[in-house]
């Protein structure tokens, strides 16, 4: 019995995994970060980052350096913008060196998927800490 409950967990950890191995390469942008950024609370190092959806909505994002062997994912509320975007593109804010991964937006798509914000970035914000945004222009592969 104790064994069935290990294998349901284990199932529910790569269910997400093999949805995300189904995506068509134009879901994933790809690009080369300057800088460590924080997603869900994870601090990702810089170097080349790539995020994919895992679910055909859009609500739940894929977010991994490979070089640095981090793989996460991460909570996205989708909405609509008023006019599409231009380019792919990774928004972040930024307090003081600290970066945090708040938007991502589509070429060609109204679409805006706006990340949950970390504890760090909320306790920031309470403080009254000034915050600038850092854009980055990403591509597909």
């Amino acid at each position: 019995m104790k064994y069935a409950k290990w294998i349901s967990a284990l199932m529910l950890l790569f269910i997400p995994a093999l949805a995300a191995a189904q995506l068509q390469d134009s879901d994933r942008i790809v690009t080369q970060v300057p800088f460590r950024f924080v997603v869900a609370n994870t601090v990702i190092p810089a170097g080349e980052c790539s995020i994919q959806r895992s679910d055909p909505a859009g609500s739940v994002l894929i977010v991994t350096n490979r070089a640095a062997g981090v793989h996460i994912f991460a909570k996205a509320a989708p909405q609509e913008s008023k006019q599409a975007a231009g380019a792919y593109t990774m928004v972040f804010h930024k307090y003081g060196d600290r970066y945090f991964l708040v938007a991502l937006k589509m070429e060609g798509s109204r679409a805006v998927y706006l990340l949950d914000q970390s504890k760090l970035e909320a306790e920031l914000r309470a403080q009254n800490e000034p915050a600038t945004q850092e854009i980055l222009f990403a591509s597909t592969r």
